[in-house]
């Protein structure tokens, strides 16, 4: 065998050092692309011309392009830690580029030429919004090779059974992170057989935390990823780190606190020991007064411009079948107090007396919701509704009447909260809202438990970014109708 010390470090995966490589040759497009147009802008003719105020001009450009390309990969927005990571990758880019014209702004303080700043204002514009496209294609594109298993992170988890299992179920949930666990090593436990992970199904066994050289090995890993430490000991896990970095293999550890925003959490180092501090979940003050605000100004956006589109549905929904327009029911908000929520009527009047007919084919998993895929009470006009989300655009009057948000727990039904245990009563810390993160990661074709766990993530770390986020990714989510019945 060979010994650890004589292995040469790597540089991660292939496609990882490509992958990089091809973000790092589109930045430099894209941002000299940007300022050429912004040139050519300010100045109302080609680039090619070659005269005074484009030689000007053309070294203004490099030196901004220079600055801004030095910035982005300072601030590290290419690093294979982020790249398809949620919205970190996209907060560093616009990190870097507002940096970037901070260090401009200082030179133009100083300096003071003429014609910079009208050029500069389409060029920064410019520039981040091309990033942000590129990033985001690239994204989608690396998201569409993970579905085929391909453009993943390899993984060893290591650690006791319970742990490694919600660490393996948590990496399956979160499939386009591209964490992808090939094997384990569990405390106790010699190598041979296999585990039992619910949900995803079996990994083999390659021994325990003493056989994490032999299992790299064995299975090739990008990332060893712990999960408890106990058996090996603060020394253990320093010579761990020694001999994986050596290796060329990552490691992670998780600290086993799930659903924690990454801003709620703050590294700590004591007398050489890394503390990671908690911070509470905060539902008043600033946040409390920026989230209203949002609220008012979405709510009134969407009520004027869908105007046309709600008055078109109101028409055909009273053209097609008997009943009223719309729909009310009780639901439950903030602290438990019943509201009145109104919607498009999408199925039959009197559907509601029908439903102890058909609690039998209930299609949700868990029992508490009730959902059908194929539900015969809908309308023709209703599965159009439903299928974008239409029959929702009377809840904006609810936010306005302060009864929900926009974003949120799903709003639920009275019988439902009468089965909720303490844990998940506290959904109703906040208000209910039109869409939150189980609109955006599934909709109707959610598990009752993954719903509770998304809600409660959502009222454990909400802020105004995360609402942002959800409202823009519910656009996408309702504009393919995936996950609607």
């Amino acid at each position: 065998m060979t010994p650890i010390g004589a292995m040469a470090p790597n540089s991660g995966p292939q496609w990882q050092r490509t992958y990089v490589r091809v973000l790092a040759g589109l930045d430099v497009v894209v941002v000299v692309l940007a300022l050429a147009l912004a040139q050519m802008v300010r100045l109302g003719r080609p680039i090619t011309t070659w005269d005074p105020a484009q030689i000007y001009f053309a070294i203004l450009s490099i030196f901004v392009a220079g600055i801004w390309l030095v910035l982005l990969a300072a601030y590290r927005t290419r690093s294979p830690r982020i790249v398809g990571a949620g919205v970190e990758e996209y907060r560093r880019v616009v990190s870097a580029t507002l940096a970037t014209i901070g260090v401009v702004a200082v030179f133009l303080m100083i300096f003071r030429p003429e014609y910079a700043r009208g050029y500069l204002a389409v060029a920064f514009p410019l520039g981040l919004a091309g990033l942000m496209i590129t990033r985001n294609l690239c994204r989608q594109y690396l998201v569409r090779k993970r579905r085929k298993g391909s453009c993943v992170v390899t993984v060893l988890a290591v650690g006791d059974a319970m742990a490694v299992r919600r660490l393996v179920q948590s990496f399956t949930r979160g499939w386009d992170y591209g964490y992808s666990v090939v094997g384990v090593c569990l405390t106790g436990r010699s190598s041979g057989g296999v585990i039992e992970i619910p949900g995803v199904g079996t990994l083999p066994v390659l021994g325990d935390e003493g056989k994490v050289h032999d299992a790299i090995l064995k299975t090739n890993v990008n990332t060893v990823a712990l999960t408890t430490t106990d058996h090996l000991g603060p020394e253990g896990v320093r010579e761990l780190s020694w001999d994986l970095h050596k290796m060329g293999v990552d490691l992670v550890v998780s600290p086993g606190v799930v659903d924690v925003a990454g801003p709620r959490l703050t590294m700590r180092p004591v007398a050489g020991l890394p503390l990671i501090h908690v911070e509470k979940p905060t539902y008043s003050g600033t946040k409390k007064f920026q989230k209203r605000a949002f609220d008012y100004f979405v709510s009134i956006t969407v009520l004027i411009g869908a105007l046309p589109v709600m008055i078109a549905t109101a028409i055909a929904i009273k053209l097609t079948s008997k009943g009223p327009v719309f729909y009310r029911s009780e639901r439950i908000g903030l602290d438990g107090e019943p509201f009145q929520m109104i919607k498009f009527r999408t199925m039959v009047d009197g559907a509601d007396k029908q439903v102890d007919k058909l609690v039998e084919v209930n299609d949700s998993v868990g029992g508490v919701l009730f959902k059908l895929k194929d539900d015969p009470r809908i309308t023709s006009v209703g599965k159009i509704l439903r299928k974008y989300s239409f029959d929702e655009l009377p809840q904006f009057f609810n936010v306005l009447k302060r009864d929900m948000s926009v974003v949120g727990p799903r709003p639920p039904l009275r019988r439902e909260v009468d089965t909720y245990n303490d844990q998940v009563r506290r959904r109703l810390l906040v208000l209910p809202g039109i869409t939150g993160l189980w609109q955006v990661s599934g909709r109707s074709d959610l598990s009752w438990e993954d719903t509770v766990r998304l809600d409660l993530s959502y009222v454990e770390n909400w802020s105004i970014t995360n609402d942002v986020v959800i409202a823009l990714k519910t656009v996408r989510t309702v504009a393919s109708g995936s996950g609607a019945y």
